[in-house]
């Protein structure tokens, strides 16, 4: 995501009686992610499901990813309270169906691309019977619940487009 340079036209009235146009050029910060950061959420799925499918498979994803590749931040409030680790990159959520995941899946790791996945396994019981119930179950007969990626801007932006936004 890039911004650039842009050139206003302001109106001041009453400049000793007078409008005056003047020409103000604003300069925004470029900001430049060089990685994005995207879910993809399987619709079909209860919503308490699917949110907790994508807590799980954040916080697997980015102890790998680290504080720094996250941009993570501390935001301060008038307070001083701080709110602590918020990623300064876009965090942005889309949903398609269980074999669109699991598609975005394959290419996903094809092209180098760092990811976690949560799957219909990974749900009932304790985490040994999970780790069990998966490795039983092959990739064609899961159900994927979500995943997340992190890459390349480009890579990612190309691997999500036909993706809908998550409402």
């Amino acid at each position: 995501m890039r911004f650039s340079a842009q050139v206003y036209t302001m109106l001041i009235m009453r400049y000793n009686a007078q409008i005056v146009k003047i020409k103000v050029e604003i300069y925004m910060n470029e900001i430049s992610f060089k990685n994005k950061l995207v879910a993809v959420l399987n619709k079909s799925i209860e919503p308490g499901r699917v949110m907790n499918a994508l807590a799980h498979m954040c916080i697997g994803l980015g102890s790998i990813i680290g504080k720094e590749d996250l941009r993570l931040t501390n935001y301060q409030d008038a307070d001083g309270g701080v709110h602590p680790y918020i990623s300064e990159i876009p965090f942005i959520i889309l949903c398609d169906n269980s074999n669109k995941i699991r598609k975005l899946r394959l290419e996903s790791l094809n092209k180098g691309i760092l990811l976690n996945d949560f799957t219909d396994t990974m749900t009932t019981g304790t985490y040994k019977e999970q780790i069990e119930r998966t490795a039983q179950v092959k990739d064609e007969d899961l159900v994927y619940f979500g995943i997340v990626l992190f890459g390349d801007w480009d890579e990612v932006t190309s691997l999500t487009r036909k993706c809908s936004l998550w409402r």
